[in-house]
């Protein structure tokens, strides 16, 4: 029986209009922050925040105060969660290590990781204030020792929220304004009057967000593609309606445009799946956003092996893949394009979103293809080197180098190379000719 799609959100014609009303608007919004610089930024934060102090930057002092505004219990919550990401990207760090190899005598070649010099961390928070997401960007850059990291964060409910700025503020952030949307993130890549540019952006965001960084990329860094959440439950009849009803929905909530998918093989776990949804919308206090994004991009997809589960799921490339099957530990074997597995009934995409340790900004809209999640990596530059110490290698790559630049006609290359073979070898190498071939046999 072929693949069954029993419920499906919209298609994908609808879905490309809206891309193009969005890139629309980041395109005209990030030209006028380029000409109007603070005072663009300054009208897009009335206009859509109805925020305007009178500097959105955070004083030592106002940072103090809002920290102090913490309750004792959520600080003690949020140290925890710091130090369980702190520790992961600390671990990833570990591994990458500097390398020097002398590849032939006298042949040196090595590279250092060198860590990005500033990055503008996007924290969200216009919806609900996003307080992991601090977590996960301006911790981790300070694990890469970046040496200037500032981080942007929308106003909550008119006003900074004290939980996110105590994030930001412990995680290392140097400076943090109270700015949401294109104007955060195109203000820190293209400068302001009052903001300095970054390198490279970081964070997560909604589709603006998202398509301005889009943008921006070339003119700084991002990390990833990361827009609107998606996520997707692979499951058999291992486990209940309930289970990956409260799983799809509890990611749901996150915007109006999140996809959330069920692969299966099980029709009696589907229907119920659908059935428990109707159920949970009913007394879910998010219902309003959660049902949007269930209706406009939710799916059920029917399949009739295990095999073709995979297929579809590797297709999809969502961003948060629970797995929850007799055979979770195949899927983490033989999945290739998603951004984070969350394996077995015990892990949920929550845990990995607030607290467990592991980098929740991960790729979406199918980038899983081609890049993994925000890691430590990310902040570091890998920079090669090389060295040529002896007479006797300089003679012998420079030999080679000369023929092979000549080979493509590059004669002024060729020349770096027979100056060399000149000087520290004693060959007369006629100028603009390549230096003498060897006697090669073919094998």
């Amino acid at each position: 029986m072929p693949i069954q799609h029993l419920k499906s959100g919209k298609p994908e014609s609808e879905r490309s209009e809206d891309d193009a009303k969005t890139r629309s608007v980041v395109e005209a919004t990030l030209a006028d922050i380029g000409a109007r610089g603070d005072a663009a930024v300054r009208d897009l934060s009335a206009k859509f925040d109805g925020y305007t102090p009178a500097s959105f930057r955070l004083s030592d002092d106002d940072i103090a105060a809002l920290i102090n505004r913490v309750s004792a219990q959520d600080m003690h919550d949020l140290k925890f969660a710091q130090e369980q990401v702190r520790a992961f990207a600390q671990a990833q760090r570990d591994t990458m290590l500097d390398l020097e190899v002398e590849t032939r005598p006298g042949v040196i070649l090595g590279h250092k990781h060198i860590p990005v010099q500033s990055v503008g961390c996007y924290v969200p928070g216009g919806k609900f204030p996003m307080v992991a997401s601090a977590h996960m960007s301006v911790t981790t850059a300070s694990v890469a020792e970046v040496p200037r990291i500032i981080a942007c964060t929308p106003p909550f409910k008119g006003e900074p929220n004290p939980a996110a700025i105590a994030a930001m503020h412990l995680g290392g952030a140097r400076d943090i304004y109270v700015l949401g949307g294109i104007q955060a993130v195109g203000a820190m890549a293209l400068g302001t009057e009052s903001i300095d540019p970054v390198h490279m952006l970081i964070g997560p965001g909604n589709a603006f967000v998202a398509e301005a960084k889009r943008q921006l990329f070339g003119r700084v860094g991002i990390d990833l593609f990361a827009g609107p959440t998606e996520t997707m439950v692979i499951a058999d009849d291992t486990v209940d309606p309930e289970l990956v009803a409260t799983d799809l929905l509890g990611q749901a909530e996150h915007g109006y445009n999140s996809p959330a998918a069920l692969i299966t093989t099980s029709r009696k776990l589907a229907e119920g799946t659908l059935a428990e949804i109707d159920r949970l919308l009913q007394i879910l206090p998010t219902a309003e956003t959660a049902g949007a994004s269930w209706r406009d991009y939710g799916d059920v997809i029917l399949c009739d092996t295990y095999d073709e589960m995979l297929s579809v799921a590797d297709d999809m490339a969502y961003e948060h893949v629970q797995v929850m099957t007799d055979r979770d530990d195949w899927f983490l074997e033989h999945m290739t394009c998603y951004g984070a597995l969350f394996l077995g009934p015990r892990t949920n995409v929550a845990n990995g979103d607030k607290v467990i340790g592991t980098n929740h900004t991960l790729p979406t809209r199918k980038a899983g293809r081609y890049t993994g999640g925000l890691w430590v990596g990310k902040y570091l530059k890998t920079h090669s080197y090389q060295r040529i110490t002896t007479d006797e290698a300089a003679t012998e790559i420079g030999a080679y180098g000369s023929r092979l630049c000549m080979l493509e006609g590059f004669v002024g290359h060729a020349e770096q190379c027979n100056i060399r073979v000149r000087r520290y070898g004693g060959v007369n190498v006629p100028y603009g000719e390549g230096a003498p071939v060897q006697k090669v046999t073919d094998t």
